[in-house]
C-alpha cells in the first residue's frame, strides 16, 4: 500500500512514506524523529510505526535519521531534524502534500526533537505554519530529575532515572561526567532554577499524580565548575519547556501522550499545562497502564501491548481529525 524510498534532505538521510493509493486533494505530511535518547534508534527502529501512521492516516510520512550523540553532540540532532524539515516544507508539491497540513511528531527523545523544531518555526514568516506537533512521552527539560514521576519509576523500564540523565549527558556533552550533579539537582545554579520555577514545579502537576510515593525535593546549589559544564542545559532547542511565553503562543495545535509508569510523565504534564495556559489548543492521552516505549512495539507478535495500540489508534485519529 506504500511507496517506500530512502533519500537525503540536503546532508541529512530521510525515509519517505507515500500511500500508493491516488488521491483527490493533496495529503497532509507528518515529519517523525524517532526516540532513542539522542543516542540510539535509527530509520529502521521505527519503520513499522512509519508504515502504520502512513497506511493508517493516509499521510506521507518522513522518518528523519538524525545523528547521535556521542559522536554528535547537542545541536547536531536537533540542525538535522530541523533542516529536514525546512527542506520538506518547501518542497511539498513534490510529494503532493498540503504546504498548510506539515505536522511534527516524535517519541521520547524524538518528541523533545519535535517540540525544538515546533518552536523554532514557530517565528518563521517565510514558511508556512505548522498544522500540529504530536508528542509521544516527550522528554522536555533537564532541570529536575526529581519531579513526582522521576522519583515514582526511577526503577521502571524501559527508562530508568539514571539513564534519563545518562542520555541527556551524552547528547549535550558526549559524556555522563557530571551524572551524579545531574541525578541530585546541583547541577544548576539556585537563581536559574528560581527563575524556572514558575514552569518547572511540582506544584504545576496535578494532585493525583503525586499521591504515590512522592517526597518534595530540597533544593540545592550548584558548584562554578559543574555549571560551566552544562550550562547549555537551560537553552529551549535542548529544554522546550523552558521556552519563553511569547513563542509557545505561537504553537500549533499539540496532541501530548503520557504514561502512567515513565519518568517522563511530568515533563509532559507541565508543557501540556504551560500550552493551555498560553491558548494553545491540547488532546491529551494517558495511557493508565502504560510505560515508557510501550508504543514501537505494537505490532510485535511477542511483545505486544494492547495499551500500546490503544495509544497509537488515539495518534492516528488526531492525524486523521486534522
Amino acid at each position: 500500500k506504500l511507496f517506500i524510498k530512502d533519500l537525503w534532505f540536503e546532508q541529512v538521510p530521510v525515509r519517505i512514506y507515500q500511500p500508493k493509493a491516488p488521491s483527490a486533494n493533496q495529503r497532509r505530511g507528518v515529519l517523525f524523529f524517532h526516540g532513542g535518547g539522542w543516542v540510539f534508534g535509527s530509520l529502521e527502529t521505527h519503520d513499522k510505526l512509519c508504515r502504520y501512521m502512513a497506511r493508517e492516516s493516509d499521510s506521507v510520512v518522513v522518518s528523519v535519521g538524525y545523528r547521535l550523540a556521542p559522536e554528535h553532540k547537542y545541536p547536531a540532532a536537533y540542525e538535522d531534524c530541523l533542516d529536514a524539515t525546512i527542506h520538506f516544507m518547501k518542497n511539498t508539491e513534490h510529494y503532493g502534500v498540503d504546504p498548510a497540513s506539515v505536522i511534527v511528531c516524535g517519541d521520547s527523545a524524538g518528541g523533545n526533537l519535535a517540540a525544538a523544531v515546533s518552536q523554532t518555526l514557530a517565528g518563521r514568516s517565510d514558511l508556512p505554519r505548522l498544522r500540529a506537533q504530536i508528542l509521544i512521552y516527550p522528554g522536555l527539560q533537564a532541570l529536575d530529575f526529581n519531579l513526582p514521576s522521576y522519583q515514582q519509576n526511577q526503577g521502571v523500564p524501559l527508562l530508568f532515572r539514571e539513564c534519563a540523565a545518562f542520555y541527556v549527558l551524552q547528547y549535550l556533552n558526549g559524556n555522563a561526567s557530571n551524572l551524579e550533579e545531574v541525578l541530585e539537582g546541583s547541577h544548576i545554579s539556585m537563581d536559574i532554577k528560581l527563575n524556572y520555577m514558575k514552569w518547572v514545579n511540582p506544584d504545576n502537576i496535578p494532585k493525583k499524580f503525586k499521591v504515590r510515593g512522592y517526597k518534595p525535593h530540597v533544593l540545592l546549589d550548584c558548584p562554578t565548575d559543574v555549571y560551566e559544564t552544562v550550562r547549555r542545559y537551560c537553552e529551549p532547542n535542548l529544554c522546550p519547556l523552558l521556552a519563553e511565553d511569547a513563542v509557545v503562543q505561537q504553537l500549533p495545535e499539540t496532541f501530548i501522550l503520557t504514561c502512567e509508569y515513565d519518568v517522563l510523565r511530568d515533563d509532559g504534564l507541565l508543557y501540556k499545562k504551560r500550552l493551555e495556559d498560553n491558548g494553545v489548543q491540547v488532546t491529551w492521552y494517558h495511557l493508565e497502564d502504560g510505560f515508557h516505549g510501550i508504543i514501537n512495539p505494537f505490532d510485535n507478535d511477542w511483545l505486544s501491548f494492547s495499551s500500546g495500540k490503544k495509544g497509537l489508534d488515539n495518534i492516528r485519529n488526531f492525524l486523521k481529525s486534522l
